[in-house]
């Protein structure tokens, strides 16, 4: 190995290969696709997935389970800790209130009040399902929850 000449040839950015600009350039006539066969022809392309004519490995394995994702409702969650540190006592805790604050995001199919922390104060939650912790938290701390 030759130390002064070990980065020789290698540039951060190396100019783009302009195809097609007659011999002179180096890549004309053919403009490096060879010369017959699939690719040499303009629209050919290898589909995502495809060896080489080779059973593709996503055909060769077995179907398992199902996947709902596209279907499924979005559902948001959030804590009565959450709700702890965000709202004054008494407050009406709706789904408005909670995206006006950047609690929850805009879009979303459902709520879900979970039970993770500590209520002290007095809420009156309006959510579209609720955990027993979370029932139970907040009917302890005086509140009343409601299903919307």
């Amino acid at each position: 190995m030759i130390l002064n000449d070990v980065h020789t040839g290698i540039q951060k950015r190396k100019p783009r290969k302009r195809i097609g600009r007659g011999p002179g350039s180096g890549h004309g006539k053919t403009s490096g696709r060879g010369h017959n066969g699939y690719f040499s022809r303009s629209g050919s392309r290898r589909r995502q997935g495809f060896e080489g004519g080779q059973m593709p490995l996503f055909r060769r394995v077995a179907k398992r389970g199902f996947n709902n994702a596209a279907f499924a409702d979005t559902v948001v969650i959030i804590n009565v800790g959450q709700l702890e540190k965000a709202f004054d006592d008494g407050a009406d805790v709706t789904i408005e209130s909670l995206v006006k604050r950047g609690l929850i995001p805009g879009r979303h199919d459902a709520l879900k009040v979970l039970g993770d922390g500590e209520l002290s104060k007095k809420f009156t939650v309006k959510a579209h399902r609720f955990s027993k912790s979370a029932e139970q938290k907040i009917v302890a701390a005086g509140g009343k929850f409601e299903l919307v």
